[in-house]
């Protein structure tokens, strides 16, 4: 499980067939308080956006958030974290 901070979205003019209808959006990776990197993740929730601080699955994990056939993706935003109390 990782943490991180919505940073912005992706826009991309032809996805693959199951990610259709599937925000994907840039999110700066939080380990031990510091930022480590940014990823792109598909939002499961469809409700993350710029600024909210959220938490990620990876892997196969990810792939089977959206309950379709394995969805091709390797990190899904599955919930909000309501306050962060480190200074980032």
């Amino acid at each position: 499980m990782y943490t991180g901070r919505v940073t912005g979205t992706v826009v991309a003019t032809v996805k693959e067939e199951n990610l259709q209808g599937i925000p994907l959006l840039t999110v700066q990776l939080i380990e031990n308080g510091k930022e480590a990197g940014t990823i792109v993740a598909a939002d499961s929730r469809r409700q993350a956006g710029p600024g909210d601080f959220v938490y990620l699955i990876g892997s196969k994990e990810a792939a089977k958030m959206f309950r379709k056939e394995l969805t091709p993706v390797d990190a899904a935003i599955v919930g909000f974290i309501d306050t962060y109390n480190e200074e980032l």
